[in-house]
């Protein structure tokens, strides 16, 4: 018999690395919002230096990392569907109904971490927004560029923005966020342990969804998918010299926006004059800031990476991004037993920076555990699972 052949697009270690890079800034930016649980000691009983310092470590890590970690897991979900497709599809199979499964699978995971995570959860937004991909796959790099382009433009908040300038009594929708918030917050000061998984997974996850499409979150992502889609069709991720001035020029136009969109931001969303310009070209500035300074992470990562020692010092860092759904889930798991009434209850006790020496901490002891985890198994515990179930069936 004739065996049949076809090409497979190999791991890219860098990936692996930027999605544990990423894994670590949620985790430790989740540790400064206590998982969404905003309790913190009172300012008039602890010293001076220390509500100086936690004043400090709140400004720097919030403005270096803040909705960095979520654009890159989600860049990089819109690459690690571009590998998936065309593999299959150099086996002759059309991988698009698959990873509609696959997708459905994701929101099972979703509302196991959700249970333990109060703010509701981004791998539900992941599996809603992911359909993009399928309708895309096929389409030409131009078309793909400028649907991204779009996207990220941040379209309903100018269109709001602009509505408002030609209509002063236009609004913005009324999406009950904060109240939804509430019923969540109550049932997690409950301390009871069923109304704390049932509001999460049901009142929470609702205000996430809802709370996604209001900041500006739900249309981006999509526009990331798509970007991180043509960046693995490119190949842009291999080490190459053309690749490597590719990154640099990146850095360089990214770190310009940056620049220029920032002071932006501060004026027309920190110090908006109104809450309709704060919640349209205020959140539109948010997150082009976001954006640009995500890019210039990823360009630095990536320039570093490829030309430097660099590589081999940050290898425990690509196997726990290997792990990323595990260590994504279990991290809330984590942060639940020790800042919620359910476990320790520490939030009333931890500032800022307590609260990143805990997220430091969280990611070291899973950091270490997914290294051990990797030298006896090839996937982590819920990567396994979830490559099972979406090829059950097949033959």
């Amino acid at each position: 018999m004739k065996e049949t052949t076809y090409t497979k697009i190999p791991r890219v270690d860098i990936v692996d690395a930027l999605r544990g890079l990423a894994v670590m800034a949620i985790v430790i930016i989740h540790s400064l919002e206590h998982f969404i649980y905003p309790v913190y000691p009172e300012k008039m009983l602890q010293p001076e230096w220390l509500v100086a310092l936690d004043s400090v470590v709140f400004n720097i890590v919030f403005s270096l990392i803040a909705g960095k970690g979520y654009s890159i897991f989600a860049l990089l979900f819109g690459f690690t569907f571009y590998v998936q497709f065309t593999n299959q599809q150099n086996k002759g199979v059309d991988f698009r109904w698959r990873f509609i499964w696959r997708l459905m699978l994701l929101s099972l995971f979703a509302t196991l971490n959700a249970a333990f995570f109060p703010g509701g959860d981004v791998l539900l937004l992941f599996a809603c927004t992911g359909l993009s991909l399928v309708l895309v796959c096929k389409m030409n790099n131009k078309t793909i560029l400028l649907i991204a382009a779009i996207c990220l433009m941040q379209p309903v908040e100018l269109f709001h923005f602009i509505s408002s300038r030609i209509n002063e009594s236009h609004t913005m929708p009324e999406l009950n966020i904060g109240g939804l918030y509430e019923i969540v917050q109550d049932g997690v000061k409950s301390g009871n342990l069923k109304t704390f998984f049932i509001e999460n997974i049901t009142t929470g996850q609702k205000a996430s969804l809802l709370w996604a499409v209001g900041g500006g979150r739900f249309i981006q992502t999509i526009g990331l998918f798509l970007l991180g889609f043509l960046l693995s069709r490119k190949n842009l991720f291999i080490n190459s010299q053309e690749n490597t001035r590719f990154w640099i020029r990146l850095l360089v136009i990214s770190s310009i926006m940056f620049g220029v969109i920032y002071p932006l931001r501060v004026e027309w969303y920190d110090n908006a004059s109104s809450t309709m310009i704060k919640d349209s070209i205020g959140t539109a500035l948010d997150m082009w800031q976001k954006l640009s300074f995500t890019m210039v992470i990823v360009s630095s990562f990536v320039v570093v990476y490829y030309n430097s020692s660099f590589k081999k010092r940050i290898e425990k860092l690509r196997i726990y991004g290997k792990m990323s759904l595990t260590n994504y889930i279990t991290q809330s798991i984590i942060g639940a037993l020790i800042f919620f009434p359910i476990g320790l209850n520490l939030s009333p006790y931890l500032g800022y920076t307590a609260s990143l020496i805990i997220g430091i901490l969280i990611f070291i002891i899973q950091l270490y555990f997914s290294n051990i985890w990797y030298k006896h198994y090839k996937q982590g515990p819920l990567e396994k699972l979830w490559h099972t179930a979406t090829w059950i069936g097949k033959k």
